[in-house]
């Protein structure tokens, strides 16, 4: 069926129009988006399929080759996709910048979609100033985190150049289980040390999972 054949009462463009984005399902809001379907296939159709297949979260990472393997998904529809989930990682980012962190939940929400690959550990530092504001934040390394490689001054040059009056170190887990190991424990309590003579404190260290996380100062291990 069309979308011209639907009742106007169902068109996800009229629906929007009416009732605003809300009224609709994601599967919609993507149609009216991509707007056309393939001759045999209409856009809602497709756009079904596209989030049975994928979910929204996987969607927003899958590869535009692997998005043109759903019927009536060619490549102008894949960049489509790809722009959207684009442009709203964008407006996260500018949200979030020069964020103030009172939590450990404001280092996870600030470092959402920030990590480039999660199938690996990333360790970053960010650089904070007197009112707890993210100035910036850069990746240290790459890779699990061992306390013979990971040398206090590839975290506290930047600090350093920065002006940074506090730093707090986020890693992520590519497990998804936020416990940290002795080696998170090792590189924590070095990092401490430094920071004390440099007078660059070290307010936290928090380990980030999907949907969770560990902080290092709730639980009381940088006391």
């Amino acid at each position: 069926m069309r979308i011209h054949d639907l009742d106007p009462e169902s068109r996800p463009r009229e629906r929007f129009l009416r009732y605003g984005a809300s009224s609709l399902n994601p599967s919609e809001l993507l149609a009216i988006i991509l707007r056309s379907g393939s001759k045999n296939l209409n856009i809602i159709d497709t756009c079904n399929e596209l989030i049975a297949v994928y979910g929204l979260e996987q969607l927003a990472d899958a590869p535009l080759s692997d998005l043109q393997k759903i019927r009536g998904i060619g490549q102008a529809k894949a960049m489509q996709i790809a722009a959207i989930f684009e442009l709203n990682k964008r407006v996260h980012f500018r949200k979030n910048s020069n964020r103030k962190i009172l939590s450990a939940k404001d280092v996870f929400e600030y470092m959402a979609g920030r990590i480039p690959d999660e199938t690996k550990e990333h360790l970053f530092v960010l650089h904070l100033n007197t009112k707890n504001r993210v100035i910036r934040h850069e990746i240290v390394s790459v890779g699990t985190l061992n306390a013979s490689l990971i040398h206090p001054r590839e975290v506290f040059k930047s600090a350093i150049r920065e002006s940074a009056h506090a730093i707090i170190l986020v890693h992520n887990h590519p497990s998804g289980d936020v416990e940290p190991s002795n080696a998170d424990r090792q590189v924590t309590g070095i990092l401490k040390q430094a920071g004390a003579i440099l007078q660059i404190e070290l307010l936290d260290h928090v380990v980030v999972g999907k949907e969770n996380w560990f902080s290092f100062r709730e639980h009381g291990l940088l006391s």
